[in-house]
């Protein structure tokens, strides 16, 4: 009772010092209340507030509280957030990982049933797809999980999905076995993504199903990889959880890694002619759409060196499921250049969460 009125004052002063610190930003006009193009989609989802509360929240106020809140949630009692969590000491996974998703075989089959549809699409552009999936971190490092539990319902998703595809007609490649073959090696600890040891395993796969298509990718090049010194390397879900504000000595253990500069060998670079100038002759027939997993570790590179050709990359960080593949499919490049072999890169943590038919060829 003593301490109640002295609670309810600094709660009080807290909030109007957030609320002082939200008018400054708007007085400073950073804040756009409505965007200069409003959708109807965009009403129906309440991206216009969510879009709005996101910029409050990057007052000074709100976000050195979020910061102090995570740091000590972290060093009292090991809370990582919602995003993020620990598994054996210094190796962290994602939480959607670990999610039991609702609908989960009607949301498959969903997306499965929009792979074979674009497939029929592009054949009839004489294009050709290739999917490869990207077993979740949590499978392949399961040994470093600890308390964490994977759901045993997991254990068959990736293989009941290509399955489907691969019963249709879809080029598809399982990235697992390459990845298993690796162990905990062929994923970063602190980080989503895969080691660059995994990125070049899952490349290399990738590139052995391109030839079992009896494709060559063009224009051919030739690819010289040379191991740079170790360095430290943030993990994204340290910045996930929040805590990378806090000093290096009180986060998960750094990781060091030794990454790997791949350039075009000179012997095999072209120059310029007049007929490229003016054409597209000189342009790389393959394309890859994905997530981050194929904007990390050196994939790219892995991927050209293996299949002695460059790759259009126009995979989208966060794209999720479909993200990258609308993008790609409503930009330029695909209408006035398109590839004659397209490579899907979809992480197997996406395979059972909600799709909203976005797939679409122009």
């Amino acid at each position: 009772m003593r301490a109640s009125p002295l609670a309810g004052v600094i709660f009080t002063l807290f909030l109007a010092l957030g609320a002082l610190s939200c008018v400054w930003l708007m007085i400073k006009g950073s804040i756009e209340f409505v965007p200069k193009v409003v959708t109807p989609d965009m009403l129906l989802h309440g991206e216009i507030t969510h879009r709005f509360a996101k910029t409050l929240s990057d007052a000074p106020l709100p976000e050195q509280a979020a910061d102090l809140e995570r740091g000590g949630s972290w060093l009292i009692v090991g809370d990582l957030g919602p995003r993020v969590r620990e598994g054996c000491p210094d190796w962290l996974f994602l939480s959607d990982e670990l999610r039991l998703n609702r609908n989960a075989a009607v949301n498959a089959q969903a997306k499965a049933q929009a792979v074979i549809d674009l497939r029929q699409a592009l054949n009839k552009r004489g294009i050709e797809l290739l999917v490869a999936v990207v077993p979740d971190k949590s499978r392949i490092a399961a040994a470093q999980l600890c308390a964490l539990r994977r759901p045993a319902s997991f254990q068959p998703r990736i293989a009941g999905w290509l399955a489907g595809l691969q019963g249709a007609g879809v080029a598809a490649v399982d990235l697992t076995p390459g990845l298993q073959a690796l162990g905990e090696g062929a994923y970063l600890r602190t980080d989503t993504h895969w080691s660059e040891a995994g990125a070049r395993a899952a490349a290399w796969r990738i590139a052995e199903a391109i030839g079992a298509l009896k494709f060559s990718a063009t224009p051919h090049k030739g690819y010289e990889l040379s191991t740079q010194a170790s360095a430290v390397r943030p993990g994204d879900l340290v910045r996930l959880a929040g805590i990378d504000g806090l000093p290096l000595a009180l986060q998960p253990k750094a990781e060091s890694v030794a990454t790997t500069q791949i350039k075009e060998r000179a012997d095999t670079a072209t120059g310029e002619n007049l007929d490229d100038l003016f054409g597209d002759g000189n342009l790389p027939n393959t394309t890859l759409i994905g997530t981050s997993f194929s904007r990390n570790s050196n994939f790219v590179g892995f991927l050209e060196a293996a299949v002695g050709a460059p790759v259009g990359n126009f995979a989208k960080d966060g794209g999720e499921f479909s993200g990258a593949a609308k993008a790609y499919f409503d930009s330029p490049a695909f209408r006035q250049t398109p590839p004659k072999l397209l490579i899907w890169e979809i992480p197997e943590r996406d395979l059972q969460t909600p799709y909203d038919g976005s797939v679409r060829l122009p």
